[in-house]
Formats: C-alpha cells, sequence, structure tokens
C-alpha cells in the first residue's frame, strides 16, 4: 500500500515507472503482453522530450539508436524547395536542439533497463488487468482470480484502455476525415532527391506527403479517403508513391506499407479518484507532428513528479488536481490546435489554404527571430511547465 501500480509496459507507463522509481517510490508495472511491444508505432522524438529522457538517463542511447534531424523542409512535388528551417536556431533553450526519428520500440528497452535496477521496482508481464476498486486509502486491482493493492494507479493501457473502460469513463472520439497511410522503403530517398532534408513535407494541391529519415529506412506518409478501396495493394502503393514523388529518378522500393484511423479525444479529466490516466488512456490525436507520444511522455513525467511529492507528504493530493488539469489543458490549446494546423489544406486538398499555409512558414523561414518560436512550439517546448524547463 505504500506504491504506485502502473497499468501498461508502453513508453508512457515505462516512463511514469521510472519517474516514480527514481523519487523512492515503489512501482508495479502490469502489461497484458508477454514481452514490450515490437511493432512500429510513433517513431517522432521531440527536444523537449529528448530533454527529460536525457534527466531519467536514457536520451544518449536512444539518441545512438536514432537519426538525428537538424532541418526541416517544405517543397512541393517539383522538388522546389518552399520553406527549410535549421533546428540549430534552438540553441540555448533545450539541450537537444534536433529532432530524433527512432522506433518508440527503441525507448521501451532503454526504459526497462533502467527500472530494472531499482529493487522496489517491478515489471510484471502476461498481466491482464481486468478491473479495480477504490476504498479509502488505495486502490484494487483484479487480474483474474488475484488482487493487488496500490495507493495510485496509474492508467497508461492505450487507447482501448481496460482500466478506462472499468471505470465507465466517457471517452468521445471525432473522426478525422482521412486514414494514414505509412509507406516503408529502404531506397535512398535523399539521394534520389537533391537537398532533401531527413525530414520533409511534400506540399502539393495534387498529392502531398511528409517523408521521415529512419536509420535504416524512409517512411512516406500519405493522408487517404477514409472509403479509400485496397489502399494496401501493391499496384495502389506503388501508384501512389509515384504521385507523391514524381521527381524521383528511379523506382523507389517499397518494403511495406500499412495504414491507420486518425481520430481525436480528451478524457473529460486525467484523474478519476487515485486512478490517473497518462498517455492514449487520456487522449489521442491526429498524428500530424508526432505529437501525440511525445505529449503521453511529458504527462508521465510530470505525473511521476507529483505523486512522489504527494506519497512524500511534500504536496497534497490536490498536486494531482493540478497536474491533471495542466495536462489536460496543454492538449486542447497547444497539442490538438498545432497538429491539425500541420495538414491545413491537406486533407481536405483545398487550394487556397495550404497556399497560405505555405505563405506563412515561408515568412517564418525567411525571420531568425519567428522560425525560433515556430520550432521551439513544433518542438514542445512551450508546454513543459517552467520548473521542469530551467531543469
Amino acid at each position: 500500500m505504500k506504491g504506485v501500480i502502473v497499468v501498461g509496459a508502453g513508453p508512457v507507463g515505462l516512463t511514469a515507472a521510472l519517474t516514480l522509481a527514481r523519487a523512492g517510490v515503489p512501482v508495479t508495472v502490469f502489461e497484458r503482453e508477454e514481452g514490450l511491444g515490437s511493432q512500429s508505432r510513433a517513431s517522432t522524438f521531440h527536444p523537449a522530450t529528448l530533454d527529460l529522457l536525457d534527466d531519467l538517463g536514457v536520451a544518449g542511447p536512444l539518441i545512438a539508436r536514432g537519426r538525428v534531424v537538424d532541418r526541416v523542409q517544405w517543397r512541393d512535388r517539383a522538388g522546389l524547395v518552399l520553406a527549410e528551417m535549421g533546428m540549430g536556431s534552438l540553441d540555448g533553450l533545450t539541450r537537444h536542439p534536433f529532432r530524433l526519428h527512432a522506433e518508440q520500440s527503441a525507448l521501451t528497452p532503454l526504459l526497462l533497463s533502467a527500472l530494472e535496477a531499482f529493487p522496489e521496482a517491478d515489471v510484471r508481464f502476461g498481466t491482464r488487468v481486468d478491473g479495480l476498486a477504490e476504498g479509502g486509502t488505495g486502490v484494487r486491482i483484479r487480474m483474474g482470480r488475484s488482487w493487488a493493492r496500490a495507493r495510485y494507479v496509474v492508467a497508461a493501457d492505450g487507447a482501448h484502455s481496460t482500466v478506462r473502460s472499468s471505470l465507465g469513463l466517457p471517452f468521445h472520439r471525432v473522426a478525422y476525415p482521412t486514414q494514414a497511410l505509412r509507406v516503408f522503403t529502404d531506397s535512398p530517398l535523399d539521394e534520389l532527391l537533391p537537398r532533401l532534408a531527413p525530414l520533409t513535407y511534400v506540399r502539393d494541391v495534387g498529392q502531398s506527403c511528409s517523408l521521415l529519415a529512419l536509420p535504416d529506412h524512409w517512411r512516406i506518409v500519405v493522408r487517404i479517403p477514409c472509403d479509400a478501396r485496397n489502399p494496401l495493394a501493391t499496384s495502389s502503393v506503388a501508384a501512389l508513391v509515384r504521385r507523391a514523388l514524381p521527381g524521383v529518378s528511379r523506382p523507389v522500393r517499397v518494403v511495406g506499407a500499412d495504414r491507420y484511423g486518425l481520430a481525436r479525444g480528451v478524457l473529460p479529466s486525467y484523474r478519476c479518484g487515485r486512478v490517473l490516466f497518462a498517455g492514449d488512456a487520456a487522449h489521442l490525436t491526429s498524428t500530424a507532428g508526432g505529437l501525440n507520444m511525445n505529449a503521453g511522455i511529458h504527462d508521465a513525467v510530470e505525473l511521476g513528479r507529483a505523486l512522489a511529492e504527494v506519497l512524500a507528504g511534500e504536496a497534497g493530493p490536490g498536486a494531482l488536481d493540478t497536474w491533471a488539469a495542466r495536462r489536460r489543458a496543454v492538449l486542447l490549446d497547444q497539442v490538438i490546435p498545432r497538429s491539425e494546423a500541420r495538414v491545413a489544406g491537406v486533407q481536405d486538398r483545398d487550394t487556397s489554404r495550404l497556399a497560405a499555409a505555405m505563405a506563412g512558414l515561408r515568412a517564418i523561414a525567411g525571420d531568425p527571430g519567428a522560425t525560433r518560436v515556430y520550432l521551439a512550439q513544433a518542438s514542445m517546448l512551450d508546454t513543459l511547465p517552467q520548473a521542469v524547463r530551467n531543469r
């Protein structure tokens, strides 16, 4: 009853657990799968997130496993560079003035290894949480026929959260009018398209896409209609790549493709008594800009610090309400609007909106001060509380 149970061993759950363990809080992680997830999911780590992971001792090895992005570029399908910004503009605002592209599955083993160094931290795989009940000074968690008890529970069990469902909490989702299609290629796009940046947005009313360089492959991310027929068929994917990248001098070799739905949703409150929600269990956003997982990691670090203070008697339980309200406001007022602004004129192929968005970006790119502000916001540096930024 001294400690905390974390449900979910993804990036958010393990970050929360490690933050608590480093503060001396006994913590147990329950994960329904038999091991860490290995499937391709989020792949972007922003400077603000790298700063937080650095405080946890895992940023260095993560950077070694990823692709450093030192500039961001916008171009049209003809290859004309419309705007470009160097991440070095963030010098002095962050210890990591760059964006990192790496699979989220590169982070979770680092978090787990760091967590295993703490004797009062326990990670139990193959353990499915079936329900929970709060009473007095703690929470009881049911797993089949057994129960576990803790002072608080952190629900980091994803978009289909069992904890959230067990409590009967409403989670209204609004679907976006498009889906995301990801195409994986091992063709060297930066050789096929001269001056291509490791993060490039192709913005064209005929066909827009995002190009992300990872250590061993590139990703081409395209918005497609929700009712697209056979979008994963080999011929469909090949045609889409040709349409998105008409200037490529030779065929692009596709090694895989997948698609996923897009929606936004935010819990009415991230706190329900002694249960705290973080990451996808608390919020969903458009994947544009790679903000949602990063926001979840921020949720976890701030929550871990607040919980540790409450359990140590250094703060009252009201600190958890403050955390919950602040993180929810960040999602509603900053993360979601910025994510949606990234695809202005793209998913609806609105020529005027797209032209206006690109004109704005060109103006920003031509002004060093405006570039610094824009990249700071895109890097989520302004969403961290002042106390964290000053660390």
